[in-house]
């Protein structure tokens, strides 16, 4: 396993390129995001999925969130977006706001027992954006094992995961611990799911609707 300080522009760099080619050969990586750092492997490696939740010990009824580095790799993820995704989406991104919708049904994947879903955000940090501009999409749950508070920072997360990860990208403390807000779009009326970074309010101004 090898830290990165991505505060120096020579290790960021070639963090994220070992970080890319961790996640192509299907290992674990830990990066930094606009709100809790993440354990991230790659969406469409079933086996790296199975390493991220056994390391974090949590189980199959509990699916992997995906990463994705532009707005417009979504419409590759569903068959069709709501119209209710485009407005958030707009709003939103990149930034805390995470988006359950219809998985699309062409892809080749197992993220856990998602139920024809999946949960998708663009987040708002540099070094996120540029490893997923070099990946693609990441199934990415946040760095800690089960019962343990999320990692403030890489150093923080390798005390907790140690040789479990191949690459760690020290961006800093997080600015703030708080998860991203999650919005369920795939049944008849939006349903706020988790309250987080982005505020209710701030969604339902959006959409026109309370959310349930």
């Amino acid at each position: 396993m090898t830290l990165y300080d991505c505060s120096d522009t020579d290790q960021r760099v070639a963090g994220v390129v070992a970080a890319a080619a961790a996640v192509r050969r299907g290992d674990l990586v830990v990066l930094p995001t606009d709100t809790v750092y993440g354990l991230g492997a790659d969406a469409f490696s079933p086996g790296a999925v199975r390493r991220l939740l056994a390391l974090k010990g949590r189980g199959r009824d509990v699916p992997v969130p995906v990463l994705i580095g532009s707005w417009r790799t979504v419409n590759g993820l569903v068959d069709e977006l709501p119209a209710a995704a485009s407005d958030l989406i707009a709003a939103f991104w990149p930034g805390g706001l995470t988006l359950v919708l219809p998985a699309g049904s062409g892809l080749t994947w197992d993220l856990g027992d998602s139920r024809g879903t999946v949960a998708v955000r663009m987040p708002l940090h540099p070094v996120a954006l540029e490893l997923l501009a070099e990946t693609g999409p990441m199934a990415v749950s946040s760095a800690n094992r089960h019962g343990v508070a999320p990692a403030v920072s890489a150093t923080a997360a390798q005390a907790d995961l140690g040789d479990g990860v191949a690459v760690y990208l020290e961006g800093g403390e997080s600015p703030a611990l708080t998860p991203s807000s999650i919005v369920d779009l795939t049944g008849d009326a939006p349903r706020l799911l988790r309250a987080g970074a982005v505020e209710a309010a701030d969604i339902e101004d959006v959409l026109g609707v309370s959310l349930g």
